[in-house]
């Protein structure tokens, strides 16, 4: 799922900064844990992409970007978007 998401993203928005960080061992037993480690995500992506975009609109281009992912895997998204 990571690599997914990494390769959606940069495919997507051609950031100049993509960090993708799983944090799914964190919420090991918790809600949305299926004990796959591959559940919950913390994102920082910079891009041109975003540079007329509302902080809102920048989180809701990368949900739909990760829509499929959301519904099949991803319990939990942290996003950091930012424009260059």
């Amino acid at each position: 799922m990571e690599e997914t998401i990494r390769r959606k993203l940069a495919e997507s928005l051609n950031p100049s900064v993509l960090e993708v960080v799983n944090e799914s061992h964190l919420h090991a037993g918790h809600a949305g844990d299926d004990g796959s480690g591959e559940t919950h995500f913390r994102v920082k992506v910079v891009s041109a992409a975003f540079s007329s975009m509302t902080r809102v609109e920048m989180q809701r281009l990368v949900y739909e970007i990760l829509k499929m992912e959301m519904g099949i895997g991803i319990h939990a998204l942290s996003i950091n978007a930012l424009a260059e």
